[in-house]
């Protein structure tokens, strides 16, 4: 008979359901009756509610991969190889990852073996004696950068928690390939929450005063950014989230491709309404603005601070990507656009019409975030921990997008 692991489901705090890893490398995830049966029922995904907001309770076995909701709670490119090797896991092996990090994943979902601790058959960890095996640093954060919880001690510091687990705050570190990254990311946040968008409170933290990095990245220099997880309460709590490769029900090889921001938008405006859309078109047009390529469907989330109910989550991950790369071109498209200077009044009416959205809402929404944008970075661009070199690259961007121009006449 074939080896068959389970890990347990938890949202919340409450058991909804297993995955089950059996022979041939297969993964199967199924919702328990309690959960099925609750009318007032959490929200897990909207991807598992159907056209007419009913549980989907068929879900597909997948292969080696575990399905597109558990994919996307864990990391990518160096930050997956790196925890997979800390740990001992095959890091192509999505659910003996989730055996090891599942214990501190984004939002309110846990998963954890359902026979203790034990490692599973068939979990081909890499050293024959699992003392050899260094700490795991037990905890997932999506994304490709080298990124840690770290616990905000009273006197201001911050810690990596020993078990690497818990933890309010993230620590994104220094690219080892693009200088100033987390001060770029801190300048533009910082600007985003001038301009008025819900941004979660970020500092630039020098390495050397946080504690408990591993010894292997002691190479790095510089600082550090550490961004409030707004996942998370004050006192530790969990508050469920999910992107939209999530919503979408997509793995993350296709983030840059599966949807558009019409897609997004008219999610937003079915589950969260004139707020949240005001708020998606703000995010857009200033990630226009500053050349922040990068904004694709991992980077815009839904929150529920209900349990049940969705909110658009706060801004992350702005960064002006135009500063390292010339790359014109969006992550996803407008709807028929993607070029940054392709965005024009008309692309935004057009943007409306076909997510069917209000017009007027649209357009003033925009056109008043360039005018804040453009207050805001006069003002406070040389006061910001950027170079020059980085500001003309973004005011040479600016310039090239109709809709700042037009603006300005």
């Amino acid at each position: 008979m074939a080896d068959v692991s389970v890990l347990e489901v938890l949202l919340n705090g409450e058991e909804i359901g297993t995955l089950t890893h059996v022979g041939g490398d297969r993964n199967l995830f199924a919702f328990n009756e309690r959960y099925i049966n609750n009318p007032d029922r959490p929200t897990l995904s909207l991807s598992f509610k159907d056209s007419l907001g009913e549980l989907i309770t068929d879900i597909r076995p997948t292969q080696t991969k575990v399905p597109p909701f558990f994919a996307n709670l864990l990391p990518e490119g160096p930050m997956r190889e790196y925890l997979a090797g800390r740990a001992g896991v095959n890091a192509s092996r999505d659910f003996f990852l989730l055996w090891v990090l599942g214990r501190d994943l984004p939002g309110g979902v846990v998963v954890r073996p359902s026979d203790g601790d034990a490692w599973p058959p068939e979990g081909n960890h890499v050293p024959d004696d699992d003392s050899e095996r260094e700490p795991a640093l037990r905890f997932s954060l999506a994304g490709v950068q080298l990124k840690f919880s770290v616990v905000m001690e009273a006197t201001g510091g911050l810690t990596v928690p020993m078990e690497g687990i818990g933890g309010s705050w993230i620590v994104k570190l220094p690219s080892t390939k693009w200088n100033g990254v987390p001060e770029n990311e801190f300048a533009m946040m910082t600007l985003a929450r001038y301009v008025g968008m819900d941004i979660p409170e970020v500092r630039l933290v020098p390495l050397d005063e946080i504690a408990g990095l591993p010894e292997d990245i002691e190479e790095l220099q510089g600082e550090a950014l550490a961004v409030k997880r707004f996942d998370r309460t004050d006192d530790g709590g969990r508050i469920h989230i999910e992107d939209f490769a999530q919503v979408f029900g997509v793995y993350p090889d296709r983030k840059y491709r599966h949807a558009s921001y019409k897609n997004i938008a008219e999610v937003i405006w079915a589950e969260v309404g004139e707020e949240g859309i005001k708020e998606f078109v703000r995010r857009i047009v200033f990630n226009t603005l500053i050349g922040n390529a990068d904004m694709h469907l991992k980077n815009w989330s839904l929150i529920y601070p209900d349990g049940r109910n969705a909110a658009l989550a706060s801004g992350y991950d702005f960064v002006s990507t135009i500063s390292y790369l010339e790359d014109e071109k969006m992550a996803l498209n407008y709807v028929r656009a993607r070029k940054m200077s392709d965005l024009t009044l008309d692309e935004l009416v057009y943007f409306a019409a076909k997510a069917k959205l209000p017009e007027k809402m649209v357009v003033d929404t925009a056109l008043e975030t360039v005018e804040k944008f453009n207050e805001v970075w006069s003002k406070e661009k040389s006061n910001l921990p950027i170079t020059k070199e980085i500001i003309g690259k973004i005011e040479k961007n600016m310039m090239a997008v109709p809709l700042y121009t037009e603006q300005r006449k």
